[in-house]
């Protein structure tokens, strides 16, 4: 008696007509040889990177991890996150993805979006071989011309 569910996966080698060889799946990140494992953190960064190039994107992240950003931006020798307002959910060969941005005022948000979304499909389905299933997009606020006025000093308005 023969399982279907086997037999539909099943091949038999050529010098071994007896023996069952199972095949494995195999795609973009899997092979016969291996799999390969995609990080969260690695799609967050190439996610947040491709957001950044569309022109209209001022930043990411909500006003709380901005802020945290721009204090750890004066610190000798730290880096902002490049993963700043992005959450994934990665899967062995899916990935969703949830922005957080903020535009810059006198852009068309509906055009901004389809452009983000372009991009970061594109970047993240090319460096990773994962299918972006969706990415989601909050425009958390605008930025107006001389918002960034005033930067060079503190909150008890100090010059730094």
């Amino acid at each position: 008696m023969t399982n279907p569910t086997t037999t539909s996966n099943t091949a038999k080698t050529p010098a071994h007509s007896d023996a069952t060889v199972v095949e494995r799946e195999t795609g973009a990140l899997s092979s016969a040889r291996g799999v390969t494992t995609i990080s969260d953190v690695v799609v967050q960064k190439v996610a947040g990177l491709a957001t950044r190039e569309i022109a209209g994107v001022y930043g990411l992240g909500g006003n709380a991890s901005r802020a945290f950003n721009a204090l750890r931006e004066r610190i000798p020798g730290a880096t902002a996150s490049s993963s700043q307002g992005v959450a994934v959910e990665v899967g062995e060969r899916q990935a969703a993805i949830d922005l957080q941005i903020l535009v810059e005022y006198g852009v068309s948000i509906a055009d901004l979006a389809r452009s983000v979304r372009r991009n970061v499909i594109n970047a993240v389905e090319t460096m990773t071989g994962l299918e972006v299933v969706e990415v989601n997009l909050t425009v958390s606020d605008v930025h107006l011309p001389g918002d960034d006025e005033g930067d060079d000093t503190t909150a008890t308005g100090r010059v730094l």
